[in-house]
């Protein structure tokens, strides 16, 4: 088995699912305007700096998944999944997961954001294999807890070995495609690490250990760290 992993936000989609979530529910009420949506700023201001205390952003997070039924959760995310996320998956991050799919390799979607977002998503993109912040239910209701690690920075290491484990697999020749420096952990770890549109900190990174820095933006370009090399050797 050889695994295709790839982050979810600003890496497969034009945007960071988590904040547009957030700003949904400010958007059409659900949630305080003013209190709601100033922390969703902070929250989304702080990953960027890589200064977020993934506890108390989860409890900010999954706040809002206890107070509503489920069922009206569901529609709210139906409405969410085509109004902002639809529009939102790259062209070229489907072409580069079918370019995996047509060499056989697994592919993961590996995600801080939660399950109740992503799976969906990840059924959009066509991706089985999902691992994600799983948000703890109870008597069929979220209780507002996370449900073991948090899949978020080291966080994302520990929840692939586990996988990696039950499913008998390793990462050699493995590939992670990410844009951000919080998942500098796990793209140490693989075979081909692949910066896709890197935040500044993730560019020098990569520059630095002349991993490739590739695009999936419209009309956007491939390089990488000296001599540019295609994000897969065909």
């Amino acid at each position: 088995m050889t695994l295709a992993i790839f982050d979810l936000d600003n890496t497969l989609l034009g945007g960071d699912s988590d904040y547009l979530w957030g700003q949904y529910l400010v958007d059409q009420g659900i949630v305080d305007r003013t209190h709601y949506g100033a922390e969703n700023e902070r929250f989304y201001q702080e990953y960027v700096a890589g200064t977020m205390d993934i506890q108390e952003f989860l409890r900010f997070q999954l706040r809002p998944l206890t107070v509503h039924e489920p069922e009206q959760l569901r529609t709210w995310r139906e409405d969410f999944l085509r109004r902002h996320i639809e529009p939102i998956v790259l062209p070229a991050a489907q072409t580069l997961l079918a370019e995996h799919r047509a060499r056989g390799h697994t592919l993961l979607i590996i995600t801080a954001t939660n399950s109740f977002l992503t799976r969906p998503i990840a059924d959009l993109l066509g991706v089985a294999h999902l691992l994600a912040t799983e948000p703890q239910t109870h008597g069929g209701r979220y209780t507002g807890e996370v449900q073991g690690v948090p899949c978020y920075r080291e966080g994302k290491v520990q929840r692939l070995q586990d996988w990696l484990r039950r499913h008998g697999a390793d990462l050699q020749g493995s590939w992670f495609y990410s844009d951000s420096h919080n998942d500098l952990p796990l793209l140490e770890q693989v075979t081909n690490p692949v910066a896709v549109d890197p935040d500044p900190q993730l560019r020098r990174v990569a520059q630095e250990r002349e991993w490739p820095v590739i695009s999936l933006r419209a009309g956007a370009q491939v390089s990488a760290g000296n001599e540019p090399d295609p994000p897969m050797d065909r």
